[in-house]
């Protein structure tokens, strides 16, 4: 069985996408129906802004989103099941007929307007933790005062903590204390997947729950709990979840590969998914799609 895998914010770089406007007709019109929605020429920043421009939270997931989609609807190609990495969820869900191209690109855009008022609002950062059980990492969390928590589950050996500036920090001191190491500082706009994301949780809630899903061709599995999910009201649900929830990327992957999954295919810019994919599940074949 094969699966489409989605990168998430962070995987952007200056250039993304310009050969697919360039010589697909279908991906020319896609990127030029995302430049009227958006209001702005994101092929302009996306195909030769500065890595700087690229990096605003308003453009970045836009831009990734965009990217990942246009190469879905060019290969020929269909998955047999379908995931993606926190903003990757929404390029999942057009890869598999949950939602069309131009309601899930506006929602990703309020996602990101939402996310970027809540990082305004509350201060905040994440930091990578390597080499320690992720149930030490739970603990220390819990233990430190302020708010912090696991963020991202990726891969064994790696896991993002996220919450406000000094939590982080302190967690961030007793995790190395405790044996990780090393902690990362992420240079990122703000505590995603964190109870710090609240208020941009409820923003999307409103959006998504003026769109209209279908019901997929193939299973999603979804960040909040790993599990497969074909009930559009319940993929609903867990994408408003999400923005508040740890990203369970291991357990994302362990499940999909007992299901039957032996093939996965990360769409998007970089190898980043196909790197952690690798790690969890060595003996699956991935194979990572940029260009066409």
């Amino acid at each position: 069985m094969k699966a489409f895998v989605f990168p998430g914010q962070g995987a952007q770089t200056v250039g993304m996408g310009k050969d697919l406007y360039e010589t697909s007709d279908r991906a020319r019109q896609m990127f030029e129906r995302a430049n009227e929605i958006l209001g702005f020429r994101i092929t302009d920043i996306m195909f030769s802004g500065t890595a700087e421009e690229l990096r605003r939270t308003d453009v970045t997931q836009p831009a990734v989103f965009l990217h990942s989609v246009v190469l879905a609807s060019v290969i020929d190609d269909e998955p047999e099941a379908v995931a993606g990495h926190s903003l990757g969820e929404f390029s999942a869900l057009v890869a598999c007929g949950a939602l069309d191209f131009e309601d899930a690109l506006r929602l990703v855009a309020a996602r990101a307007a939402a996310m970027q008022r809540a990082c305004e609002a509350n201060k905040g950062t994440m930091a990578a933790v390597l080499g320690l059980n992720n149930q030490i990492i739970e603990n220390v969390c819990n233990n430190t005062e302020g708010t912090v928590v696991a963020a991202n589950y990726n891969c064994p050996g790696q896991t993002v903590i996220s919450g406000s500036v000094e939590a982080v920090a302190t967690a961030s001191e007793a995790l190395k204390a405790a044996g990780a190491r090393r902690c990362l500082p992420l240079a990122v706009g703000g505590a995603f997947h964190s109870p710090l994301m609240e208020s941009a949780k409820e923003d999307l809630a409103l959006a998504i729950e003026q769109t209209h899903f279908k019901t997929p061709r193939c299973p999603i599995y979804q960040n909040v709990d790993a599990q497969s999910y074909t009930d559009p009201e319940l993929i609903k649900q867990n994408l408003i979840a999400q923005l508040t929830s740890a990203v369970r990327w291991t357990q994302t992957v362990e499940h999909m590969v007992s299901d039957g999954v032996t093939q996965f295919t990360e769409l998007g810019t970089g190898t980043v998914l196909q790197g952690l994919i690798r790690k969890i599940a060595p003996e699956v074949t991935v194979t990572s799609v940029s260009t066409i």
